[in-house]
């Protein structure tokens, strides 16, 4: 059963091709759906994500600080191949649990990106986890979320335009 919260989100994420307004408004968003570690069942969850290069993006099992790992991340400790929607392109990636320096890294790295993570991790005893998400290697050319080759163009300009906000945000923030 979806999320009620999500549901609407990921809506919206699809609509817009990645783009959402309220409180997700301008943040890097994706979606990710994995499988349920109990259920089987695919599970999709809207997330805020770090670049990381190479095609692969950090995701933070935050949970808003709860002292329990969100669904999502027990979901990929069971069934590490997921998929994800950047609002362009879907794709198949691997997660990986980051541990150690590799893990603090990267953590350090989303603080400075986004001071709340520190907050959550301020809230809880538990070391929040960080997740690679590691995109899949395949033959051909990728998908891309768009009815037609002119659509397709207009959304993967319109993602750059959103990224290159978003850097610039950054810029000028630092």
């Amino acid at each position: 059963m979806p999320n009620p919260f999500n549901q609407p989100v990921i809506e919206e994420f699809r609509a817009n091709h990645g783009k959402v307004g309220g409180m997700f408004e301008g943040a890097r968003l994706i979606l990710l759906t994995t499988v349920g570690a109990r259920t089987g069942n695919p599970h999709t969850t809207p997330l805020g994500y770090l670049p990381d290069g190479d095609g692969t993006v950090l995701v933070i099992a935050s949970a808003g600080g709860s002292p329990k790992h969100p669904d999502w991340y027990r979901n990929v400790l069971a069934n590490p191949r997921v998929t994800v929607e950047s609002g362009v392109f879907t794709y198949e990636a691997d997660a990986v649990v980051l541990d150690g320096d590799e893990r603090d890294r990267a953590f350090a790295r989303a603080v400075e990106s986004d001071p709340g993570w520190a907050e959550y991790q301020a809230k809880t005893d538990r070391t929040i986890p960080v997740v690679a998400l590691r995109e899949v290697p395949v033959a051909g050319p990728p998908h891309i979320n768009a009815g037609s080759m002119g659509e397709a163009i207009k959304v993967v300009h319109d993602a750059f335009r959103r990224e290159l906000a978003l850097i610039k945000q950054e810029l000028i923030a630092s």
